[in-house]
């Protein structure tokens, strides 16, 4: 309703009905952006591109800066090129021996790759350096890949996760999408309940980060 006298108002203002509808949509964008976090960022994949055309020139320039190989494959990544990530990984091998980024990277490259036996080791072994490198990202991406496979080790992987963001909002959020895709409709629902019942109970502060989690886990209960 709101949303509707705000067209109408835009409409007098304007005097043109797409107009109105076109600045109506970037308030509602902008408001999100900095109140919610739902919708994604426009800008982000065009920063994205300008810093990976930045690190390309500097391991032009310097072949053997093994940070700018490392950030550059991570963008890589995030870009879901992952054979030319790996590329980049396999180099710098040896100065990320005992970095648990290093591990969960690789591995995960190796995942999406299809190489699971590999990739699961590989996770695992960054996993033991950090049980909480990524703030325990990998589990998740760990059960996404076993979640059509092998519903055990799926599971198995969503209570690590959970027990490492036991007070976030996303964290319940991820694990209840997570139990839905099994078929584990009421431990999504409990997943979602809680996600919701954390935010709740957060100070002010956080509640900006974990405002858009919580609206997906209540929005997720109702379908």
């Amino acid at each position: 309703m709101l949303k509707f006298f705000g067209f109408l108002l835009l409409y007098r203002l304007v005097g043109n009905p797409f107009l109105a509808l076109f600045i109506l949509l970037v308030i509602l964008y902008f408001l999100d952006r900095r109140y919610v976090g739902i919708l994604p960022s426009f800008t982000k994949p065009f920063r994205r591109s300008r810093q990976i055309s930045k690190l390309r020139t500097t391991i032009s320039l310097n072949p053997n800066d093994v940070s700018a190989k490392f950030d550059l494959a991570r963008l890589l990544i995030e870009r879901k090129r992952y054979s030319e990530s790996k590329e980049l990984l396999v180099q710098i091998a040896d100065r990320y021996e005992q970095s648990a980024e290093y591990w969960v990277e690789l591995g995960y490259v190796n995942l999406k790759l299809g190489h699971l036996p590999e990739g699961e080791a590989q996770m695992l072994q960054g996993l033991e350096i950090n049980r909480k490198a990524q703030y325990g990202q990998p589990y998740l991406r760990l059960a996404e890949t076993f979640r059509n496979i092998d519903h055990d080790k799926a599971l198995h992987y969503v209570t690590q996760f959970q027990e490492i963001q036991s007070s976030s909002s996303e964290a319940y959020y991820l694990a209840g999408s997570m139990y839905k895709a099994l078929g584990r409709n009421e431990d999504a629902k409990r997943a979602f309940n809680e996600s919701t019942a954390i935010y709740r109970s957060l100070p002010k502060y956080k509640k900006r980060q974990e405002r858009g989690w919580a609206l997906r886990s209540y929005f997720a209960k109702l379908r």
